[in-house]
């Protein structure tokens, strides 16, 4: 499968039908530029710029940056993972393959709406400096960190939803996203024993609270 079709196989294809006649032909040139059939929220990412005049607003562009630094993270940390021998257990080797598999797409769908503008990977040090220093080689020190990735993207995504506003398409593809790391969160929390929420209220985070909790992970 390519890259291309990989990605669509992890986006949701259900905002088709809210596509307004005008924007048709941005469609169907992204779509044959890609070559591939394309989903409304993939084609509406690949259209943002020429949404926006050729350069998204300041105010978008770093909250997408912001998003695409964290999962970069998590992409990285899922392969780190997923390649290590004999770290994950059979039972769950599926689910943390396909966890990984969807935190490469999000960041595919992210450096395609910010094009030119992405930010470059950061350098990561999942050990923290040494503090988990048994990260690639202990299941419980790994699904630690799993879970703590995955709860801190749920609150990053929510705490700079706002600054989307004004920006329906981008909103809505970072709302797809979002949802899809609390699933990931839950089912990491079941895998180890605990409940796949802390109460009725979940809460956001700060960018700053959000990059300190990142930063001891980032060489």
């Amino acid at each position: 499968m390519n890259d291309h079709n990989f990605v669509l196989s992890e986006i949701e294809p259900e905002l088709a039908d809210t596509i307004v006649a005008g924007r048709r032909d941005i469609f169907a040139r992204y779509a044959k530029r890609a070559g591939f059939l394309a989903s409304a929220p993939l084609v509406l990412a690949l259209a943002s710029n020429q949404a926006f005049g050729q350069a998204l607003p300041k105010k978008i562009e770093d909250v997408l940056n912001f998003a695409l630094t964290l999962e970069y993270l998590e992409a990285a940390f899922y392969e780190a993972g997923n390649t290590a021998g004999g770290l994950i257990p059979s039972k769950y080797r599926t689910v943390f393959r396909t966890i990984g598999q969807h935190e490469t797409a999000h960041v595919k769908l992210l450096q395609s709406v910010l094009g030119a503008a992405a930010v470059a990977a950061p350098n990561v040090d999942f050990t923290a400096g040494g503090q988990y220093a048994d990260v690639f080689s202990n299941f419980d020190t790994f699904l630690t960190l799993s879970q703590t990735f995955e709860d801190l993207g749920v609150a990053a995504y929510k705490g700079q939803a706002g600054n989307l506003i004004g920006s329906n398409e981008v909103l809505t593809v970072a709302l797809q996203i979002h949802s899809v790391e609390a699933r990931h969160a839950s089912e990491v929390r079941r895998i180890g024993l605990k409940l796949g929420w802390d109460g009725a209220f979940d809460k956001p985070l700060s960018k700053s609270a959000v990059l300190a909790a990142a930063t001891p992970f980032l060489a």
